[in-house]
């Protein structure tokens, strides 16, 4: 039986001698005699020279990096391919790790930690060699780093049997330069200065909408937020709906942020397109949408689409981008939503957020493991806006245009453009990275599947981070290694889409675990276990967030944003209330702010248009508007107050029963008469409650104002002085 031991480290202190002994027992041998055990010294030395300089948050840490460049003659690396041999340059430490000459590459790259001492090793081998074939080790060059003059060309000569040596130019250069990842859990700059933009807006449209009698000042300026669901057409059509609502009621300048998922974000990158568009009627891109979606899809595989498809992917694949199903998912979406390829890029939006015009979105998205772990075991919130792409739980962000290039460090150490958003589109609605226990979820009562997590959530809360041994036990019999086999069928992934993963190679700071805001997002069952962890991986897999819970809200429950009020858009069939049931047990078992979710049986099955929930108890909590999408009162009512004639009743009647609906999520194709009912029933149900959202906004402004005076206990926000 083979056991792995996991240890501390953190434990030794340099210069001293720790022995350890780590009894080899399973769970079953605890109170027996017969095991064995395992004796280990260990000795850490200090390593002469400077100190080194790190940059952290106190959870990533980012260390010295140097860059070799490595120059050789084209002429003689083309002359040794054509006899079939090519130069393999390794520094087996290095980000770029091996990396072999080609017809039209002169000039090599090796980025590496300058404190793990790397060595660089060149050899000659026939291109039909393995990697690790050494039997031309007469043709082998190894120069420790270490030797080599900062900042200085350096020339070496590999020596060539029954040939002319070859000629390498060596050059090693610090990368002094600022980091390329922000470490840090506050807002980035552009969103605080956009916030005191917004701010100014949506004072003026507070002070109209709920006649004030003043102008709001500082903190008594709530923070409102829009927060849709996915659904596919069903959510994207809908959510035009809901959106054209708020725009009637001038409560769209009243909102702060406003956040996507899956079909939800194709409204968005359809809207913040145009720098201007919540100060015009949405009437005109409702109009374009619906034209869309009633339109036949038949010509999406035509011989002229799947031509272009491949020389898209060709053309990404050569630039260096990674190539996967998803990027092919991508172009197809991007064809069905709009006909043509767009050069629209997610950095393009910021023209809509320069003045402050417009509401800051957010895309969410979730990062999980390409195999062995579940989503429920293994994801990571991730969110996309304009300015940044973060990963919160490690308070890790990029700008934007950065996302696809290769990181190592904090560094960016290739660079390549920034994608056209629908790469991005493709990202955010990724419903094929998943494997057959997300499928199992997704097609089974989830209730099991949420009691599982939330109990391994306590049971790690009650493993202390100070244990510092952790055995880990094989199977042991022919049973168990059946179930080994069966788990990693269940959670292999086999349409991966892979990107890169611009946290690779930060390490974690020691005491990373006890961090107050990497424990606010510490969610998974191999947050203790950093070696298992994102900075670690090559590539991030990103999925469609529907796999774990239906929300786009994990923007919106980072502290510093401090959101007053959410607009709950659910575009969900049947349950109307699991997503947003689940997302309050989500935020209980975190200790984030979140106002209780509760509703009677009666409400189950016929649910009302509009529900409020808030704290009275926890004024960081925000007041939770809920809209799901049932039909209720628009059966009768055209318009608010306006009752039905008899030749109106059919335009009532909008089929909401999940599998037998036409807009049930596998439905491609709306009939133009579907389509206006859906977008009508969603624009009346904001209508309607009209009321019930100035009541809760009328709330939020009044305990921003008690907050202000200190009758309530404040919560501060970045953007709010």
């Amino acid at each position: 039986m083979q056991f792995t031991v996991l240890f501390n480290v953190a434990r030794i202190r340099p210069g001293e001698t720790l022995r350890e002994t780590f009894a080899l027992k399973s769970e079953k041998e605890r109170c027996t005699k017969k095991w064995e055990s395992l004796e280990v010294e260990f000795w850490m030395e200090r390593i002469p020279g400077p100190p080194e300089h790190l940059i952290t948050n106190d959870v990533l840490v980012s260390r010295e990096v140097c860059c070799l460049e490595v120059q050789l003659d084209i002429n003689e690396s083309r002359k040794y391919l054509k006899e079939g041999k090519n130069l393999v340059l390794t520094v087996s430490a290095s980000h770029e790790g091996t990396q072999k000459t080609t017809d039209d590459t002169d000039t090599f790259y090796f980025h590496c930690v300058k404190a793990w001492e790397p060595v660089l090793k060149v050899r000659l081998q026939k291109v039909s060699d393995k990697e690790d074939d050494n039997s031309n080790l007469s043709d082998t060059l190894t120069v420790p780093l270490k030797f080599l003059p900062v900042g200085h060309k350096v020339k070496i000569t590999l020596p060539v049997r029954h040939n002319v040596p070859l000629q390498l130019y060596l050059q090693l250069n610090d990368c002094t330069e600022k980091l390329d990842v922000r470490l840090g859990y506050d807002l980035c700059r552009e969103e605080q200065e956009f916030l005191q933009k917004r701010k100014r807006v949506v004072a003026g449209a507070l002070k109209r909408v709920l006649h004030l009698e003043r102008d709001l000042h500082g903190r008594e300026v709530p923070v409102i937020a829009v927060m849709a669901t996915g659904g596919g057409l069903r959510a994207m059509s809908a959510m035009f709906g809901h959106l054209l609502a708020l725009q009637k009621l001038h409560l769209l300048d009243c909102v702060t942020y406003i956040t996507g998922a899956s079909g939800s974000t194709w409204t968005l990158a359809d809207l913040y397109e145009h720098a201007d568009w919540s100060q015009k009627t949405l009437e005109g891109p409702l109009k374009a949408v619906k034209e869309q979606v009633t339109k036949c899809k038949l010509n999406l595989m035509s011989v002229e689409h799947l031509k272009y498809y491949h020389k898209e992917l060709a053309e990404r694949a050569k630039a260096g981008h990674v190539s996967s199903f998803t990027t092919l998912w991508s172009l197809v979406q991007e064809m069905f939503l709009h006909e043509r390829p767009r050069k629209y890029k997610l950095t393009d939006q910021r023209k809509a957020l320069e003045h402050g015009q417009n509401p800051l979105p957010f895309y969410a998205v979730l990062n999980v493991k390409e195999e062995k772990f579940s989503t429920f075991e293994f994801r990571e919130w991730a969110e996309f806006s304009p300015y940044e792409v973060a990963i919160p739980k490690y308070g890790a962000s990029i700008r934007s245009e950065y996302f696809d290039s290769e990181f190592f460090m904090g560094r960016r150490v290739k660079k390549l453009p920034e994608s056209r958003i629908c790469y991005l589109e493709g990202l955010w609605t990724n419903i094929f990275t998943r494997n057959l226990l997300d499928g199992l979820y997704w097609s089974s009562n989830s209730n099991e599947f949420w009691e599982r997590w939330a109990k391994d959530m306590v049971d790690i809360d009650k493993h202390s981070p100070e244990d510092d041994v952790t055995i880990i036990e094989p199977p042991s019999c022919l049973s168990g290694k059946l179930y080994e086999m069966f788990q990693d069928i269940m959670t292999k992934r086999p349409l991966l889409g892979k990107s890169y993963n611009f946290l690779r190679g930060l390490e974690f700071h020691k005491d990373y675990i006890h961090q107050k805001k990497f424990i606010e997002w510490k969610d998974t069952v191999l947050d203790s276990f950093p070696n298992n962890l994102t900075p670690l991986q090559k590539y991030l897999c990103l999925i469609d967030v529907g796999y774990f819970i239906n929300t786009s809200g994990a923007a919106l429950f980072k502290p510093e944003r401090n959101v007053d009020v959410i607009i709950s858009l659910d575009y969900g069939l049947g349950n109307v209330f699991k997503q947003l049931e689940m997302t309050y047990k989500y935020c209980k078992i975190q200790k984030i702010p979140f106002p209780k979710v509760e509703v009677s049986k009666e409400e189950e099955k016929n649910p009302k248009e509009c529900y409020v929930f808030s704290d009275a108890e926890d004024p960081r909590a925000p007041i939770v508007i809920h809209f799901p999408l049932v039909n209720d009162t628009f059966k009768e009512f055209k318009e608010p107050g306006v009752k039905r004639c008899h030749s109106e009743m059919e335009e009532g009647k909008v089929n909401l029963e999940n599998n037998c609906s036409p807009y049930y999520l596998i439905r491609l194709i709306y009939s133009s008469e579907n389509f206006d009912k859906l977008v009508n029933l969603s624009k009346y149900n904001i209508l309607n409650n009209k009321d019930l959202l100035l009541q809760a906004i009328r709330s939020a402004v009044e305990r921003r104002r008690r907050s202000r005076t200190g009758n309530l206990p404040s919560h501060s926000g970045a953007g709010y002085p």
